[in-house]
């Protein structure tokens, strides 16, 4: 369906990319946020990847779907945009030698609303190669072989990186949890 809308958006048809944008907007936000940390910021990143994907629309291919051609455009604009805020080191959460059994007790009869809100929490704390992985591997869905379309890592670095960011999730997450119940106790 995507590829009919492009056709009439290459077409000169302004209005067939605004359904475009309304389809992908979330997608591109919450990329953009898992890797930039920001709100603020995932939207402005968000908003010049669909500028960019509407400036550079003649040169889709239709060799991929377009949403995998949008996240490359959000991902490299986000990592850009990373670049220029420069973090400081430790603001992430890393494991070394830190137990994380399972999901911390309790979690799964949180309502769904909770859930996500505690997910996104945790997200936050990860790196952003981290939060990104796990949130285009398991949130989005899309396989191994479309993040290394996406992000252009090595299907190997995307499996390393899944496997890393899954054991610094669970400790992140239990932090955020511990946090939450120091602030209602």
């Amino acid at each position: 369906m995507d590829e009919v809308y492009i056709k009439r958006v290459i077409e000169g048809d302004i209005e067939a990319f605004r359904f475009l944008i309304r389809e992908y907007q979330h997608m591109a936000f919450t990329v953009a946020m898992s890797v930039v940390k920001d709100e603020f910021i995932a939207e402005d990143v968000a908003q010049e990847a669909f500028i960019k994907a509407f400036e550079n629309i003649k040169k889709f291919r239709f060799q991929s779907k377009f949403s995998t051609w949008l996240y490359r455009i959000v991902v490299n604009l986000a990592f850009k945009q990373l670049r220029k805020i420069k973090l400081k080191d430790g603001d992430f959460i890393t494991v070394e030698n830190e137990s994380t059994e399972s999901s911390p007790d309790g979690f799964d009869r949180l309502s769904e609303t909770d859930r996500k809100h505690y997910i996104n929490e945790a997200l936050k704390l990860l790196s952003p190669k981290e939060a990104l992985a796990l949130r285009l591997f398991y949130l989005d869905e899309n396989s191994i072989e479309e993040i290394v379309n996406i992000t252009g890592w090595s299907a190997a670095n995307v499996k390393v990186i899944l496997h890393r960011a899954r054991r610094n999730f669970h400790t992140a997450l239990d932090r955020v949890l511990k946090h939450e119940m120091k602030t209602i106790l």
